[in-house]
């Protein structure tokens, strides 16, 4: 005979609770709730590999196309074709319209500027 699993109805009388049971609750529910958006940013950053053309609209700027450079924890790092970085939600990624310029000469190579130590400071 197969187990057969029905939905599980869970009703929690929270007044029935104690505050320290309140508090142990909340925590759980928080956590939990970190977790779920963790792994959906995590499924909306697998939809993308490191290397792909990438596009999206900051707030009061025009669409930004660049190229997906790295995983962070929450964001993913893009780099422009002129050098900036940008850390972006992979909610806002989009690919671009266009992935390569007109002209066909995309770069798949992004030179990046090598920030210079001062001297003086030893």
């Amino acid at each position: 005979m197969g187990l057969v699993l029905d939905e599980v109805s869970m009703n929690i009388d929270i007044d029935k609770l104690t505050e320290a049971e309140l508090v142990d609750l909340n925590n759980r529910i928080v956590e939990r709730l970190r977790f779920l958006t963790h792994m959906r940013a995590h499924a909306q950053m697998l939809e993308f590999k490191i290397g792909d053309r990438v596009s999206f609209q900051p707030a009061g700027h025009p669409i930004v196309v660049g190229m997906l450079t790295r995983y962070n924890k929450k964001t993913v790092t893009v780099v422009t074709d002129s050098g900036q970085r940008w850390n972006v939600v992979p909610a806002f990624l989009r690919r671009p319209e266009q992935a390569r310029p007109a002209d066909g000469d995309a770069p798949n190579v992004i030179r990046l500027h090598k920030k210079r130590e001062k001297r003086g400071d030893r």
